[in-house]
């Protein structure tokens, strides 16, 4: 103990920084030596240091020393730490206040770099929305910043490019819708078209002169322009890519002390992503047409009742003559009699064919509707040329798209329709060939069709191929009013047939009924 303070004492004198502190180092070192001396003074009297004597003094001196060194200590470390603080705080002071100002200095220098880039900037996105509205009349800025200098350049030749094309893109847009108008007004029939709301947008001139007009109706509905309300559930349907529920009737328009009757059709105007965005509806003037067919039907009508009765007769007696006369078989009498009975019999086909149509065209001809199961329809068609399809060596098949729903129809008539169908496949089918009978559901509607692989139909005769009394192809036979009838048939269900060939790979016959 004695020599760690020793050490401690020497140490502090060695190590004071300051006069006073090595000063007061050295009394304590004085007043311990004294101490030192007078303990060892001691050993030959019994003092101690609860006593008043010089021991006890010499200790209390050195105790004093020590202790007015410690409150000296204190003082000064008191004294330091609010000297310490007193710069803490004015350090503080001045790091906030250099703060404040670096935010300031950072602040005005952000504010006027942002107004050298972003004047400039602004100013080019009002230049962009001016283009955007289609005024390319703009004034850009010239920054001296180079890059900035260099985009607006840049941006000043887009303008100019934009302007060109623009001007480009309407002169082009003029002359298309120029040339698209002369055309419309050139077509023979009369157009009118239609927005996607069912509104009138134009009439060509042609519409106009059939309809009368002698004002506008453009932004009415077909239904208030024609009236005719119909018309607009119809156009309505189109619009919503939904079949007609039925062949349209014509239009009666009474104009100058006349009665016309215009045939019409719409159709969809679709756009390049499949949309609907109108309809285009075509008038055609059938007056004259209709009077011609209805002088036609009449004739026929009347000429086929006339007919049936003699020949009827001559059948009848024919047949009573063929029972009395027997020939040996294949003597040229027996050929003669065959032929004869072979003619009889399609003149007494065409005659029936003759008033069936005239019906038909005439509106006499009532369906008598019952529910069909389609397949079995259909199995039973396959079943009656079954055998005529094995003589010919020609597959017939049937193929149905399960499930199929049963229809509403006049199974006689669609009987009629479907032996036609087959009688001219198996026509048309050589030898070694096949012939398809189908069925599938696509929509709302049901589509029945026959497929051959025979000769195919030219193109430009399959717009006539529906028509009476018209035969295509080289294999002829009957009086060409078997698909005329399967037309009339077929509309009369509220459906329609159509047909698809190609020269050399076959033909394909649909009827398509609504479900």
């Amino acid at each position: 103990m004695r020599q760690s303070f020793e050490q401690a004492l020497e140490r502090g004198i060695a190590e004071a920084t300051d006069e006073g502190d090595r000063q007061a180092f050295q009394a304590i070192a004085s007043a311990y030596a004294n101490f030192l001396d007078e303990l060892d003074a001691s050993r030959h009297q019994s003092w101690t240091l609860l006593e008043d004597n010089a021991l006890s003094q010499a200790f209390n001196q050195v105790r004093g020393l020590m202790a007015d060194m410690q409150r000296s200590s204190y003082d000064r470390i008191r004294d330091t730490e609010l000297r310490s603080r007193d710069r803490a705080a004015l350090l503080a002071g001045l790091l906030g206040l250099t703060a404040i100002a670096v935010l300031l200095i950072g602040f005005i220098t952000a504010h006027s770099f942002a107004r050298r880039f972003g004047e400039p900037i602004e100013r080019l996105s009002a230049a962009a929305d001016q283009i955007g509205r289609g005024d390319f009349n703009i004034e850009l800025p010239r920054p001296p910043i180079a890059e900035l200098s260099s985009l607006s350049r840049r941006f000043g030749l887009m303008a100019q490019a934009l302007h060109q094309f623009k001007q480009t893109n309407v002169e082009a847009l003029v002359n298309g819708q120029q040339r698209l108008q002369a055309l419309l007004d050139s077509i023979d029939d009369g157009l009118l078209i239609i927005d996607r709301q069912g509104r009138l947008e134009h009439a060509n001139p042609v519409a106009q002169r059939q309809l009368a007009w002698e004002t506008e109706h453009l932004g009415a509905t077909l239904g208030e322009a024609l009236g005719s309300p119909e018309l607009d559930d119809a156009a309505r349907q189109v619009l919503n890519d939904k079949p007609l529920s039925g062949p349209p009737q014509d239009l009666v328009i009474e104009a100058d002390g006349e009665r016309r009757l215009l045939a019409w059709r719409i159709s969809p105007v679709n756009h390049h992503d499949g949309s609907i965005s109108g309809a285009v509806m075509v008038l055609h003037d059938v007056t004259d047409q209709r009077t011609f067919e209805r002088v036609r039907n009449e004739f026929v009508l009347r000429a086929s009742h006339e007919l049936r009765t003699p020949v009827t007769g001559m059948q009848m007696a024919f047949s009573l003559l063929r029972e009395r006369m027997h020939y040996p078989p294949g003597s040229r009498e027996s050929d003669l009699f065959d032929t004869v009975h072979e003619e009889m019999q399609r003149l007494v086909r065409l005659i029936n064919d003759l008033l069936n149509f005239s019906r038909y065209q005439s509106g006499q001809q009532k369906l008598e509707l019952e529910q069909c199961d389609i397949p079995e329809l259909l199995e039973e068609a396959r079943q009656r040329f079954e055998v005529a399809a094995a003589g010919q060596d020609v597959q017939l098949q049937l193929e149905l798209q399960q499930p199929l729903p049963s229809l509403l129809l006049d199974r006689q008539q669609m009987e009629r329709v479907l032996d036609n169908l087959l009688s001219n496949a198996l026509r048309h089918t050589p030898k070694g060939g096949e012939v398809r009978l189908l069925a599938r559901h696509h929509g709302e509607r049901m589509i029945l069709s026959v497929e051959d692989n025979g000769e195919g139909i030219p193109y430009s005769q399959q717009a006539r191929i529906f028509e009476p009394f018209v035969q295509i192809g080289r294999r002829r036979g009957g009086a060409g009013l078997g698909l005329a009838l399967c037309k009339e048939i077929a509309q009369l269900h509220g459906g329609r047939i159509g047909v698809h060939s190609r020269i050399g790979h076959g033909t394909i016959f649909y009827v398509a009924l609504p479900i």
